[in-house]
């Protein structure tokens, strides 16, 4: 059986889509007349072109929980996580998030999605959002952390929770301790 959460993108995002799909424009028609299409403005113009149509093919679409697996799927691909080498699942607070920074990825175009460094744990994590809120952690067997974004994210993390519960987290040890 395979539970479907699809993604959906919020004001914020459409808006942030918006600006820098004028931004590419104004600046490719700037340079289209100040260089008289000249070497420049066809560089620009391909290159605009390339990284639009490469972060295109990023966008996340839709996390896919099947029985053995969960799929993050975007247009042109597919991460996959087995179910059985899920550590820990759970909710995290936008404000948390702040201190992602991107490394390689999409950061308001169509989404958010990529490689993003953690400034407070100083990490590299895997992003695949479409709005900056509703944010799901899942933690591998391997240490290795990623962030998705959906509407129903508590559903999410019922269904994904593994089945002796979540591993400890670090910063839940450390604020009890303290």
């Amino acid at each position: 059986m395979q539970s479907i959460y699809k993604y959906r993108f919020d004001r914020h995002t459409i808006y942030w889509t918006l600006v820098y799909l004028v931004v590419f424009i104004l600046l490719g028609w700037l340079l289209y007349n100040l260089y008289e299409g000249g070497y420049l403005s066809a560089w620009f113009t391909s290159f605009i072109v390339a990284l639009i149509a490469l972060m295109s093919l990023s966008i996340p679409r839709r996390i896919v929980v099947s029985d053995e697996t969960v799929e993050i799927r975007c247009l042109l691909d597919i991460t996959e996580i087995r179910r059985d080498e899920i550590a820990s699942v759970r909710r995290v607070d936008a404000r948390r998030m702040q201190w992602f920074v991107p490394i390689f990825g999409g950061c308001g175009f169509f989404g958010y999605y990529g490689h993003f460094i953690d400034l407070r744990r100083l990490d590299r994590v895997r992003l695949y959002a479409s709005e900056w809120r509703n944010f799901v952690e899942v933690v591998d067997i391997y240490e290795d952390r990623l962030y998705v974004s959906c509407a129903d994210a508590d559903r999410l993390v019922a269904e994904l929770t593994p089945p002796g519960g979540n591993r400890p987290d670090d910063e839940e040890e450390e604020e009890s301790g303290s």
